[in-house]
């Protein structure tokens, strides 16, 4: 027997970076918010104590922090073709559990997309033909880079990023990103004060003509109080961050720069360790009525609400469309369809440098300090001789130097036994590393859709996801992997190895925790489930925010844009949507 519960007048799912920051716009515009979190309560004090946060067997390698897939898993497949079987442990991505969501063991690296990301699909057509784009699905965001300017800043000044800027209003600032979009105003920190590797990586790089900047980082360079009022730490360079919450107050999360206030609310409430089985549907299904959940105890709850906003993790977001029948499931044999189309990654690769004559301490570190090169990142550079589209950042961060998983070798190398241990010890200290973080365009077999034979533990169809690295971006990583050969060759080291990616992604070894699209935004109700508000077209009072929105990545961390969007939406509910409830914001 389902409770009904009293009416509110917003009910959020999940608790992490969108669902607090919702949550704080919304309270404050005096309405009664509720937050559904699938996972339990998570404090600093309580469950980062600096007494075993930096526990590296629990967090890092038994993944204390992370969703486990007998709560909620999927299956998995490289193209339609194949049967899809279950991930019986998550790998290659690893989605957060609880309060502050991935938000919590993130390293940390805020980035803005630039406006040739938003306006990709009219970008590239303009410079090299409709042709050139013909085996993509790229869209472009209905949005410009001019109009999230505002949003990013306003979520930089709440998480407090330390870094450089590289244009404000138009002018170039030295020390700063050449290729970045114009911005109002300087990050509200400065850098992080730079350790050996990444010194050295930006000397050589600058040396051979690239341009090397402070990459911008949510661990803080020096104390910071947001403006919320939050107080935050200096980053004590622990190297502790992705995997980790952070015990000194000095990484962004929703712990450290929203809940402190939001939890202060009388017309705020969160209701942890439930799950959001589905948003019920007024009759007609064009209305939401609240959503259904179950708690701990099985008990099953309906809490109606005049408007719900989908906050999980964006998988999760498009999973429970498909289950609660918002929209139209995708489908890549037909074109139809929009939950689940434009399903996207990330492009990384990797090099190591050996020396003889180094010692770059990694173990001091932080999950955001380094320098990134951004010359052949995403409309940096031109393709027009080129045989891809897309870019990466080059990115030398050092994030830890932990004794578990900090093991670099020369290549030929044992496994095992003597001579493994003692090429550890060598290497451990006198290795350089930096990567490729590349973008993800759509095609349009990569995609999300509902399992046909498997089941959660709720009798609910996993969510299947199709997907492998289109060989538009397997030539770009191979084109950005030769670049980063060319800055190991400056480099002089004894010896160096690369890691190039290839085609046939496995879930097994962890790649990046990047996932988007599933329900991507824009402006034709045909190829988008979202409109440029994140407001559904199909049900106009369900918001659906995260980075299942992204038409597809771009060669950089999702958050900062995450964060931007959020912001945007609570902005066009306070100021549109509540002006006249239930009206879509957007036209079709």
């Amino acid at each position: 027997m389902t409770k009904i519960l009293p009416r509110k007048d917003v009910v959020i799912v999940g608790l992490g970076w969108t669902g607090s920051i919702l949550a704080h716009e919304l309270t404050d515009q005096g309405l009664d918010v509720v937050a559904i979190e699938r996972g339990p309560w998570r404090d600093t004090a309580t469950d980062f104590n600096i007494g075993y946060a930096q526990d590296e067997l629990r967090y890092s390698i038994r993944r204390d922090l992370f969703l486990q897939p007998a709560v909620e898993t999927m299956t998995v497949r490289n193209d339609p073709s194949q049967k899809a079987l279950p991930m019986r442990d998550f790998g290659s991505f690893l989605p957060g559990n609880g309060v502050g969501g991935a938000g919590v063991h993130w390293n940390g690296h805020t980035w803005r997309f630039w406006d040739s990301d938003f306006q990709i699909k009219t970008n590239l057509t303009k410079k090299y033909g409709a042709s050139r784009i013909a085996d993509l699905q790229v869209e472009d965001w209905g949005v410009t880079g001019a109009e999230m300017e505002p949003y990013y800043d306003q979520f930089e000044y709440l998480a407090g990023i330390s870094g450089k800027a590289g244009n404000i209003k138009g002018q170039l600032q030295e020390g700063g990103n050449p290729f970045e979009d114009p911005r109002s105003r300087d990050y509200p920190n400065p850098p992080m004060q730079m350790t050996y590797a990444p010194t050295l990586f930006a000397e050589v790089g600058r040396s051979i003509g690239l341009h090397p900047f402070p990459t911008p980082s949510a661990n803080m360079s020096r104390a910071y109080v947001n403006p919320l009022g939050i107080a935050m730490g200096q980053c004590t360079y622990c190297g502790f961050c992705e995997r980790f919450g952070c015990a000194n107050y000095s990484k962004s999360s929703a712990q450290t720069t929203v809940l402190p206030v939001l939890m202060k609310k009388s017309n705020f409430e969160v209701r942890t360790d439930s799950e959001v089985l589905h948003v019920d549907l007024a009759p007609g299904g064009k209305s939401a009525r609240g959503v259904t959940y179950v708690d701990t105890s099985g008990e099953e709850y309906f809490q109606p609400a005049d408007l719900v906003l989908l906050c999980a993790y964006g998988l999760h977001n498009a999973r429970l469309m498909m289950l609660s029948g918002i929209g139209k499931i995708y489908d890549p044999g037909s074109g139809e369809g929009t939950v689940g189309r434009n399903y996207c990654y990330q492009t990384n690769a990797g090099v190591q440098v050996f020396f003889d004559d180094k010692n770059f301490n990694p173990f001091i570190a932080a999950g955001a300090l380094g320098q990134t090169i951004d010359d052949y990142n995403g409309d940096a550079f031109d393709h027009g001789a080129l045989d891809f589209v897309g870019g990466a950042g080059i990115n030398c961060i050092p994030t830890n130097g932990r004794p578990i998983g900090t093991r670099p070798t020369l290549p030929g190398t044992p496994k095992w036994g003597s001579a493994w241990k003692k090429a550890t010890v060598e290497g451990y200290k006198s290795t350089l590393g930096y990567s490729s973080q590349g973008s993800s365009y759509a095609t349009r077999n990569n995609y999300l859709d509902l399992d046909p034979t498997y089941k959660d533990r709720f009798g609910r169809p996993l969510m299947r996801m199709t997907f492998d690295f289109p060989d538009n971006d397997i030539r770009m990583s191979n084109y950005v992997c030769d670049r980063m050969e060319e800055i190991a060759k400056a480099l002089g080291g004894k010896q160096y190895a690369v890691s190039r990616r290839k085609k046939g992604w496995d879930s097994v070894p962890y790649q990046s925790t990047h996932n988007t699209g599933g329900a991507i935004m824009g402006t034709d109700p045909k190829k988008s489930a979202v409109n440029t508000f994140l407001q559904s077209w199909d049900v106009p009072n369900v918001f659906v925010i995260g980075a299942s929105a992204f038409p597809q990545n771009a060669g950089k961390n999702p958050t900062g844009t995450v964060g931007a969007l959020a912001f945007r939406a609570a902005d066009a509910i306070r100021n549109q949507y509540l002006r006249n409830p239930g009206a879509p914001l957007v036209q079709a």
